[in-house]
């Protein structure tokens, strides 16, 4: 047995993981003596009599052996947000009735009653507890009770949900060999690049009848060939904003991110274009601009889906801000797509930069919109009102500087 398991044991013993009397025996033990002592010193027989019931059900009364529990089915990995069914399994041993407490309340049941139906609802993606089954069995007339138990907390990590999005631009020289996109490069898809002379070594099948009868020498038609895209999702993890200027400063409990905020939009647009493009055939890669060693490289398939949400999840849990930030192994000719609410100059100087060394670069503005200004503080209309106006610069430069700029996720 491990240290962890160890520690969880003397906890679940602390908390009544065994068989004890209620208080319900303690009053029967109690006033049973105290009725027949009494009654044989005041010489009452009606004490007595009340009192043998009493102290007869305590001796009659056997303690219940085994050790119930409540289990639960989990629930599958596959199960996004919103309702998820599970059951519940009830095993009383000796017990009589069972205290289970669910997500809608608690209920009693008898201690050897069928699986119990258990609704599970989770309106947000992230790491989040599913249910925790707390439970109490009392055995017969009551006398004794096992627990109560602090039930084991089922935990479930659920992934950004995929939207379905238009794809983004893609570079007009994609890297690859094998794709969907057109490139430079001479190949065998339907689109025609040239018609040229024949020379040692092409095939005959792409001879040009018509161009040579025309002409009397022997041309052939020449192709473009098909690409992959180089796509790069960059993910701003350093600030977590909504709409209301007045909670930018406080912590958000209860969800992974704020729902609705800057960083839940980032990462709902990131799982939903890296869906797009692994669908067309495309490689996707992820970069967190503030902490490299987070990233994804690139690749294809549904399994680099799943590895790319995973990773989007990992780095919201670690996200914070950093005084630094960067996209470092780019591929050549590659599409960067910047996810990013844009309130620094550092980050809207990293998407000229990029695009100053020939990638495309589009930057997915993820700041709600309107600003909500802080009615507390008096200038909190004013603060707003800059906000939104050094935010409406940055992406007028990058714009400027030919980044493809969203206004809004």
């Amino acid at each position: 047995m491990s240290r962890a398991d160890k520690i969880r044991e003397a906890l679940a013993q602390s908390h009544g993981a065994h068989w004890h009397p209620t208080d319900a025996y303690s009053r029967a033990v109690w006033l049973g003596v105290g009725l027949v002592v009494g009654g044989m010193f005041l010489h009452q027989v009606e004490l007595v009599l009340f009192g043998v019931p009493l102290i007869l059900s305590v001796l009659l009364t056997d303690k219940p052996r085994g050790t119930p529990t409540v289990s639960v089915r989990p629930v599958p990995r596959g199960a996004g947000m919103g309702v998820a069914h599970t059951v519940a399994r009830v095993d009383g041993a000796d017990a009589e009735i069972a205290v289970v407490k669910l997500p809608g309340g608690a209920r009693v049941v008898p201690a050897h009653s069928p699986d119990l139906p258990v609704e599970i609802r989770r309106d947000a993606w992230g790491p989040g507890v599913d249910l925790r089954l707390d439970h109490l069995f009392a055995g017969p007339d009551g006398m004794h009770v096992y627990g109560p138990i602090v039930g084991v907390e089922h935990v479930r990590t659920i992934l950004p949900p995929v939207e379905h999005h238009p794809s983004g631009p893609l570079p007009p020289r994609p890297a690859g060999l094998v794709g969907i996109h057109r490139s430079s490069r001479p190949g065998d898809s339907t689109e025609l690049r040239d018609i040229r002379a024949f020379q040692p070594g092409d095939r005959l099948r792409r001879i040009d009848w018509r161009v040579t009868t025309r002409t009397g020498t022997v041309h052939v038609r020449e192709r473009h060939a098909e690409a992959d895209a180089e796509i790069v999702l960059a993910l701003d993890t350093r600030a977590d904003v909504g709409a209301d200027v007045a909670d930018w400063a406080s912590p958000h409990y209860g969800a992974t991110t704020r729902p609705g905020g800057s960083l839940d939009r980032a990462v709902r647009r990131a799982a939903s274009m890296a869906a797009g493009y692994l669908r067309q055939g495309d490689r996707v890669a992820l970069m967190d601009l503030s902490r490299p060693q987070l990233n994804v490289r690139s690749g294809v398939g549904r399994r680099h889906l799943l590895r790319i949400r995973t990773q989007l999840v990992v780095c919201v849990q670690a996200a914070g801000w950093s005084s630094r930030v960067a996209l470092r192994k780019l591929p050549h000719g590659s599409v960067v797509v910047l996810l990013s609410p844009f309130l620094d100059d550092d980050v809207a100087e990293l998407a000229v930069q990029t695009r100053k060394h020939g990638h495309v670069v589009l930057a997915i503005n993820t700041l709600p919109t309107p600003l909500k200004p802080d009615d507390e503080t008096p200038w909190g209309e004013v603060a707003a009102e800059m906000i939104a106006a050094e935010h409406r610069l940055r992406l007028r430069r990058m714009a400027e500087h030919g980044v493809a700029v969203t206004r809004e996720c």
